[in-house]
């Protein structure tokens, strides 16, 4: 009986077809995102892309947890595909975020701590675009890996420069505008969130590579 279920239940997935699709995804978001807080082009346009590239990447997510279910083989342990799908898909989630916050308070200027602050999530997301294919040999890559994981650590430290000197910057030019301190901050909390996911990425490629290389 336990023979017959496995042999209708597709032998491999398309994990690592998925992996790149959704990392294809963040590159595409996050240059958009760059282009919205340069400020100077299409905001509503700009805002709409961002939602269509979480939108791909959330039904790349949809199918990679689908295929965790149905495919008797996986290229790695079941939780660690749901782990890194799951905190790539949170990254490109916060970019939306980050342009719904922008629609929502209909703000049109950025301020450059908020600009560098895209500047590394745009650069976070081609590492992890780079990264994501060499998972398909862990043992070969592994030199590599471990130096693109270092950088999306080391991305991670310069963001959390710019949040909190931008968080200054911005009580003090807003001492006497509270509400527009509250979107100021609410934008710099969803770019924070941005670029802690990419941390994240990198913590689970760590875990592949400890694991299997």
């Amino acid at each position: 009986m336990v023979a017959w279920f496995q042999a209708l239940m597709p032998k491999q997935g398309r994990f690592f077809e998925q992996f790149e699709a959704h990392a294809a995804t963040l590159v595409a978001g996050a240059n958009a995102l760059q282009r919205l807080f340069a400020g100077n082009s299409d905001i509503p346009a700009l805002i709409a892309e961002i939602v269509d590239r979480e939108h791909e990447a959330d039904d790349i997510t949809r199918d990679v947890l689908q295929d965790v279910r149905r495919v008797f083989v996986t290229p790695f342990d079941r939780s660690a595909i749901t782990d890194l799908i799951g905190v790539m898909d949170d990254s490109i989630d916060q970019m939306n975020q980050t342009a719904k916050t922008i629609e929502l308070y209909g703000v049109t200027t950025f301020e450059p701590e908020m600009r560098a602050m895209v500047e590394i999530t745009v650069e976070c997301a081609k590492v992890t675009e780079e990264a994501i294919p060499l998972l398909r040999s862990l043992g070969n890559n592994d030199v590599r890996l471990h130096a693109l994981t270092a950088r999306l650590v080391e991305l991670e430290g310069k963001a959390d420069d710019y949040h909190a000197a931008g968080l200054r910057a911005l009580f003090v030019a807003n001492r006497d505008k509270p509400m527009d301190f509250m979107v100021g901050r609410e934008l710099y909390s969803h770019l924070e969130r941005i670029v802690d996911r990419f941390e994240d990425i990198a913590n689970e490629i760590q875990g592949l590579v400890i694991d299997h290389a």
